[in-house]
């Protein structure tokens, strides 16, 4: 199993941003974790990246439990953005080489082509958009076993969302990486999931499969959450 919670309860003060989750992510998958803000997403990839710790219960990574060691296996692209601003583009690059034993500078260097970034632009300079697919180079290019992305769409336009779903397909190795994928955009990811998971207030409320949804009960994945979510009155 690549990432294993057991009875994991994370509580933030008096609330509990997961409540009693227990949840298995195979290796080799792409995972859609889709609900509305604040339902509990980045507390599970903040728990997978050993950001945070739970409260309660257990989170194993490749058979080990979590700790902040764990980046070394791990490759997490957060919501915000992690950047220095005075460096450039290439220099952002050479730091990232320098932090991850794993960071392979020859993907990096296709990436930043395939994603049209001037390595020699500072990244004060470079647009939102731009600033998205640098996220992307610097997490992609690592051969990490486990690859978070923590809302990878969020305010970008449509051609940049296009630029990061065809750098997935190109750039996973699917034999050997699971990738999760934190979002309330469901239609850019339905076409790349191989299963979905639904979050709801810190608990998981429905777990599919994305093939299955579609053939034996005809839902697409945006029907199938409108659905679950339905069913708890939202």
């Amino acid at each position: 199993m690549a990432i294993q919670f057991n009875q994991v309860t994370k509580k933030y003060g008096p609330e509990k941003a997961l409540d009693d989750v227990s949840l298995q992510f195979q290796p080799g998958k792409i995972y859609g974790l889709l609900g509305p803000n604040g339902s509990g997403k980045s507390t599970t990839l903040k728990l997978i990246a050993g950001l945070v710790y739970p409260s309660s219960g257990t989170v194993t990574v490749l058979e080990e439990e979590v700790t902040r060691k764990i980046s070394r296996k791990v490759a997490y692209l957060t919501e915000l953005d992690m950047f220095y601003d005075s460096f450039t583009v290439d220099k952002m690059v050479r730091f990232y080489e320098t932090q991850f034993p794993d960071f392979n500078m020859e993907k990096a260097a296709q990436l930043l082509k395939d994603m049209k970034l001037d390595g020699k632009k500072k990244i004060k300079q470079l647009s939102k958009g731009n600033r998205g697919r640098l996220k992307l180079v610097l997490t992609l290019a690592r051969e990490a076993s486990i690859v978070l992305l923590d809302e990878p769409f969020s305010g970008l336009d449509a051609m940049v969302r296009d630029s990061i779903i065809k750098s997935l397909l190109t750039y996973i190795d699917f034999d050997e990486q699971t990738v999760i994928i934190a979002t309330h955009e469901i239609d850019e990811i339905e076409p790349i999931m191989d299963e979905v998971i639904a979050i709801y207030k810190g608990h998981i409320i429905g777990h599919e499969n994305v093939e299955s949804l579609r053939e034996e009960q005809g839902y697409s994945v945006l029907e199938w959450f409108k659905s679950t979510m339905g069913q708890r009155g939202e």
